[in-house]
């Protein structure tokens, strides 16, 4: 079964094929030819999931999902949240991101934070369908690994001593937040698609 994931970051095509398995042909933005901005004008990551989910079905008729990702920050109350990719300014470079948060934080004790996913399906029901996905943790004081993107060198899950950015993708694959996501999405397509 084929599914465009409405991304073209290779990072997350990668996490989602490496989770979805054998079981379903995820395609990319590139791969159906749209190179268009997707919409993300909503306050909410789930309304901006939805927007970019509607874009490529409604454009393209292909089943599809997309996903919004925001890192909350406890002592900064929920910032960056939707603004996560955009923190520092509309050019979305995340190293500016991740020296803004820092910033912000300063020496605050209070490091707690946690990074959300929601996935919005489209294609499969009348309805569209939403997959969330939490992991809770916390942000260092400096960047730590060379590994993923965005603010992974600064986010230390919990129960763990690695940033995201220390682990690889296999092991990051097993707790990540769009992981988590995404499994409740393969979870859900094998068990209402596959099974008809």
């Amino acid at each position: 079964m084929k599914l465009c994931f409405a991304t073209n970051n290779d990072h997350k095509l990668s996490e989602a094929k490496d989770i979805a398995g054998k079981d379903f042909e995820i395609v990319s933005l590139k791969d159906i030819h749209c190179f268009e901005e997707l919409p993300e004008t909503s306050p909410t990551l789930e309304g901006n999931s939805l927007q970019k989910a509607q874009f490529v079905f409604q454009k393209y008729s292909v089943p599809c999902f997309a996903d919004d990702t925001g890192l909350e920050v406890e002592a900064l109350n929920g910032e960056p949240g939707v603004f996560s990719a955009r923190y520092a300014g509309e050019h979305k470079n995340s190293a500016d991101n991740i020296d803004l948060l820092l910033n912000k934080l300063g020496t605050s004790l209070n490091r707690k934070a946690r990074f959300r996913t929601v996935i919005t399906l489209l294609g499969m029901e009348a309805s569209p369908l939403f997959f969330e996905g939490i992991v809770e943790g916390t942000i260092t004081d400096k960047r730590r690994g060379t590994f993923g993107f965005g603010y992974d060198p600064v986010f230390i899950p919990h129960g763990y001593t690695k940033t995201y950015a220390e682990m690889t993708l296999q092991e990051k694959s097993l707790l990540s937040h769009r992981a988590i996501a995404v499994k409740k999405l393969g979870d859900y397509l094998k068990d209402h698609i596959i099974s008809r």
